[in-house]
């Protein structure tokens, strides 16, 4: 649930930097320009800002450090481990590359989609295909996207917190066997012209999306200890940009050679649901095959390994850093932070819901 809270800015950016946008050009257009250079330089003092306020008052709880009372749950996942293991011999275990299909496949089949839903909503439900009051415009497209960048910032908090519960493995189950369902789904439901049945589906898949990432630096940690998590959470963050070519290349080019065969428009999405649907059913083998990690892989000495010098060593750089540093038990100091997080957002929710009414209009 911690790493959904904070990888939730992720979707929660998305949400913000859309209307910021559009009102700072509103605030700079004028006769000679579009107001995008100082829109530019505006975003980017501001994200300089928040970003180097963030990085000198983040703490890390110090070594050992547990909340008053805490009780370590009883586990009986056989896939979590007390051990650990090192970011060179966690890349030649075959679990590190079920890992990284995994999280390719899930980040693929939404990605691909995720760049192509404004055209694809009003290309499905358009005045041809469903009439013109029904039809989907530009404006309500623009409203359909910020409300799957708001399932895709709520499906990382959501779903990491069921991940505690139900584990990290069945969490992507549920990820590959409801994705691929909804996605054989999505053509039915486009020919039948149910605008909310499709709007429904899409932000469940796009959450889905949103959780794979929030879900997987547990799952790391589960196979692999707390040990150069970090690094390994690095490595394996290549599926992201391996799947960030894919999938919109994979879209685009289907869609386009559908219609160049003289598919209708509204109709040249059907193979790849399809395609993204198969994606998933391989993404959910890969899963299914996640054993633990032989215990050849292991540290045999972790406190030795966390003194080698190694850069990719979190557990000692945390350990030289947070000498002296001591946790804050609250008071307004931590209000203050959460009013900067929560209210930005709050102003996002707001403007993806006035949005998302063009949908429904």
């Amino acid at each position: 649930m911690a790493t959904g809270l904070a990888i939730m800015g992720f979707g929660g950016g998305a949400m913000l930097a859309s209307p910021l946008s559009v009102s700072l050009m509103n605030a700079f257009s004028n006769a000679a320009s579009v107001g995008v250079a100082e829109t530019f330089a505006v975003l980017g003092l501001l994200y300089l800002a928040l970003m180097m306020f963030g990085a000198f008052t983040i703490r890390v709880p110090a070594d050992g450090w547990k909340p008053e009372g805490y009780t370590a749950p009883k586990t009986q996942n056989k896939l979590v481990s007390s051990n650990h293991v090192n970011v060179s011999q966690a890349m030649k275990t075959p679990q590190f590359w079920l890992l990284f299909w995994v999280l390719c496949l899930n980040v693929t089949a939404g990605i691909g989609v995720l760049g192509q839903a404004s055209v694809m909503i009003q290309e499905l439900f358009s005045e041809t295909s469903i009439g013109r009051q029904a039809a989907v415009g530009a404006g309500a497209a623009a409203g359909f996207v910020s409300l799957l960048s708001l399932f895709n910032m709520g499906g990382r908090f959501l779903w990491s917190s069921v991940s505690d519960k139900i584990g990290r493995k069945n969490t992507y189950t549920i990820f590959f066997v409801l994705g691929s369902l909804l996605y054989f789904a999505v053509p039915s439901i486009g020919e039948g012209g149910s605008k909310a049945l499709f709007i429904i589906g899409f932000c469940v898949i796009i959450s889905m999306y949103g959780g794979g990432f929030a879900a997987i630096p547990a799952y790391l940690k589960d196979l692999f200890g707390t040990y150069q998590v970090g690094a390994i959470h690095g490595r394996i963050l290549l599926a992201w940009s391996t799947a960030a070519v894919i999938g919109p290349v994979l879209v685009n080019y289907i869609r386009q050679s559908q219609i160049d065969s003289g598919i209708p428009a509204a109709q040249a999405y059907s193979v790849t649901m399809y395609i993204m649907a198969c994606l998933l059913i391989i993404g959910l083998l890969c899963n299914l095959a996640v054993k633990s990690v032989h215990e050849k892989h292991h540290e045999k000495d972790i406190k030795t390994a966390a003194h080698s010098g190694n850069p990719d060593d979190e557990t000692a750089i945390s350990d030289a850093y947070l000498v002296g540093e001591k946790v804050s038990g609250g008071g307004i100091s931590v209000w203050w932070r959460w009013a900067l997080a929560v209210i930005p957002l709050a102003y996002g929710v707001v403007m993806v819901f006035v949005k998302a009414l063009d949908l429904f209009s």
